[in-house]
């Protein structure tokens, strides 16, 4: 079966084990193996044991992001308007390593909208908006930051987005894994 890795936040939500399994029998569903940071790895090196943990976990879900031909990242803004910055390194983790990238969110406000109601944005003369320090927003329409965005586009994948609870609901993700199940496996 095609191994797809599910990044996101979702390991810091008060029942993490529980959520994860609940995403792989989405992801059994469409013939996927969903594969969560919070997986052992069975094959993990020795020398691994002596490491803080912070690094073997690190390292773990590098390997996991190996072993996988997709990643299904939940891009839902994170502490901020952004998505989660250890998600947006996995994404781009994956990038390089040639996978298909998916993402999903369950916020469909863009980037522009999302910083402007979290952080203050003013618009300037020119049409451009500027934060409270004066520095540029990204304005180009797109739900995050142009490169995750690219990085999705770019490799194949798509991105899905629709207002739901933003910790609660795996509608978003179901429709995301059934689009990645289309892309990888035909049909």
């Amino acid at each position: 079966m095609t191994r797809v890795y599910l990044a996101g936040p979702d390991v810091f939500l008060p029942d993490p084990f529980d959520w994860a399994q609940r995403k792989k029998a989405i992801c059994a569903g469409f013939h996927l193996v969903g594969v969560s940071p919070l997986d052992d790895l069975p094959d993990q090196p020795p020398d691994w044991d002596c490491l803080p943990e912070w690094q073997r976990i690190a390292l773990r879900n590098e390997a996991h992001i190996r072993s996988c031909v997709a990643i299904v990242a939940n891009l839902t803004p994170f502490r901020g308007p952004s998505a989660d910055v250890g998600t947006v390194y996995e994404v781009g983790f994956a990038r390089g390593l040639g996978l298909k990238l998916f993402g999903y969110a369950t916020v469909s406000a863009d980037l522009l909208d999302r910083t402007r109601s979290l952080v203050g944005a003013r618009q300037q003369p020119d049409g451009t908006w500027r934060d409270a320090d004066g520095l540029l927003v990204e304005q180009f329409g797109l739900f995050d930051n142009l490169m995750i965005e690219a990085a999705i586009s770019d490799s194949g994948g798509a991105l899905v987005r629709d207002d739901q609870d933003r910790w609660r609901d795996l509608s978003v993700f179901e429709r995301c894994v059934q689009l990645a199940a289309q892309h990888l496996l035909g049909g």
